[in-house]
């Protein structure tokens, strides 16, 4: 476990804090092994009956560290550990709730469409920078993100990078209730240990209903995936890093 992800266990409801507000809680390789870890061991612990996602300081998650996400892709042999945490948070057995407490960038916001319930603190806004950044959508949200908010605000939010509000996404649907900022822990708190005193066989079939058939996401993903990873490779990509670097705007070429 990298000390980037801290866990807390109280009254059965597992909490994953993304801890590197140093760098905006951007997430390196580490840190996605981490919460895979934590996620896919949580499925076998009767211990734990819910899961709580969320960033330390003010700030949810930046996103991809993308120095460190673009050189470990190219060393790594296997499953690379962002595969294994989406694919943790797709098939978790516990109900995975999100309390976003400040921006979401890029994985920050694709990630909520595979929780179970996402709280958005007052301060949050959602935005997706793939296009910017000479990437193309991940995690399933290609197909998952315009059955949840519609195909024109879908295209708006991943292909201009439209930056949502938390009040917009509590009205397209992205997430289902918005705190004050100093009420987001405790209401995701209170409703993660009202699940978790629920009966256990109960939460696991009816989340097992609520998500039958979607095989299509699997799919979508590994499609997603394979495009991600050509596009890490592209010189659309290669002018987009350098240019954050050098801190100016990026020129891309037909």
């Amino acid at each position: 476990m990298t000390d980037h992800i801290t866990q807390t266990l109280e009254n059965r409801v597992l909490t994953l804090t993304i801890n590197r507000p140093e760098r905006k809680n951007a997430l390196t390789q580490a840190m996605y092994g981490a919460l895979a870890d934590a996620i896919n061991a949580a499925n076998d612990d009767a211990g734990i009956r819910a899961i709580i996602l969320t960033g330390a300081g003010d700030m949810f998650t930046a996103g991809n560290d993308l120095g460190d996400f673009a050189s470990d892709m190219e060393r790594s042999s296997g499953e690379p550990p962002v595969t294994r945490f989406l694919n943790g948070i797709r098939d978790a057995e516990k109900p995975l709730i999100a309390a976003v407490n400040g921006p979401a960038v890029g994985v920050g916001l694709t990630m909520l469409l595979h929780c179970d319930i996402a709280y958005a603190a007052e301060s949050a806004n959602f935005r997706t920078p793939f296009t910017a950044l000479g990437l193309v959508p991940e995690a399933g949200s290609s197909l998952l993100l315009p059955l949840s908010v519609g195909n024109s605000m879908a295209n708006d939010i991943l292909l201009a990078g439209r930056i949502l509000s938390a009040q917009e996404a509590l009205d397209c649907g992205l997430v289902s209730r918005v705190e004050p900022d100093t009420g987001l822990m405790s209401a995701a708190l209170a409703t993660a240990e009202r699940i978790a005193i629920a009966a256990p066989t109960a939460i696991r079939r009816s989340k097992a209903l609520i998500r039958m058939n979607r095989e299509a996401v699997k799919d979508r993903m590994e499609a997603e995936g394979k495009m991600f990873a050509e596009q890490l490779k592209s010189p659309d990509f290669a002018e987009a890093a350098a240019a954050f670097m050098q801190k100016r705007p990026p020129v891309f070429k037909d």
